[in-house]
């Protein structure tokens, strides 16, 4: 009876003791993600893991849907966040992430993206959410499409133009090189450009009432066909 008291005690301390382990062990496999302006990020399907975004000295600015601005997890003005970058100190090789919500106009995106471009940031990531299905249990590090910011392409390179037009109803209206196409046939449409010898770059001109996500879906196809995306910003 001791016996089987003994085996019964010693089985106990085990499973114990393994709760404990697996616990600990899940919680090395969530780690602490940066604390940040939760907002609603568009969906894509071919954005880039950007796990950098989550280091604790991350330039990761947030565009709310109403227009609010956030540098960190500080309240900023247009004018705030360009003195807030100039005055805080950065690694040669970091990026400026912009976090901003789907439904936000692309004009407020667009004063994000020349600030960052007057402290030499010319490649920004837009931060997004993937519409893969998440692994159960898996951490999903930030995702993001890279562009670049410019009136115009790089030296020596032509440009295929993508143009984003208001209408009065619905989805913008798209334009190849001044061709108003559908949406569903942008992807084909850019490939057929690339095989004729194009250069992989798309200038993407889109109307500042636009949505932010609207904006995004197209960037998330031109980069689906392996393409850069030049997005166009007067002033810059």
């Amino acid at each position: 009876m001791k016996n089987l008291r003994y085996v019964s005690l010693i089985s106990i301390v085990a499973a114990v003791v393994f709760a404990v382990s697996f616990a600990a062990s899940g919680s090395r496999q969530t780690p602490h993600l940066q604390k940040g302006i939760s907002v609603q990020m568009a969906a894509t399907s071919n954005a880039a893991e950007m796990p950098q975004a989550d280091d604790e000295n991350a330039w990761v600015v947030t565009v709310t849907e109403n227009g609010d601005l956030y540098f960190g997890v500080q309240p900023v003005t247009v004018d705030d966040l360009m003195e807030k970058m100039k005055a805080t100190p950065r690694n040669r090789d970091q990026n400026l992430y912009i976090k901003a919500d789907a439904r936000a106009p692309f004009a407020n995106v667009m004063r994000v993206l020349r600030a960052g471009n007057e402290v030499w940031f010319q490649t920004p990531v837009l931060l997004t959410q993937q519409r893969l299905p998440a692994t159960s249990g898996a951490v999903i590090p930030p995702n993001g499409l890279q562009v670049l910011v410019g009136p115009t392409p790089p030296p020596g390179s032509v440009a295929t133009l993508v143009e984003m037009l208001n209408t009065q109803q619905g989805r913008p209206s798209l334009r190849v090189n001044g061709e108003e196409i559908s949406w569903s046939a942008l992807g084909s449409i850019l490939r057929q450009h690339f095989q004729k010898g194009d250069d992989r770059i798309i200038l993407l001109k889109a109307a500042e009432r636009l949505p932010f996500g609207e904006v995004v879906q197209v960037i998330d196809t031109c980069r689906a066909t392996g393409a850069k995306v030049v997005l166009d910003t007067p002033g810059v």
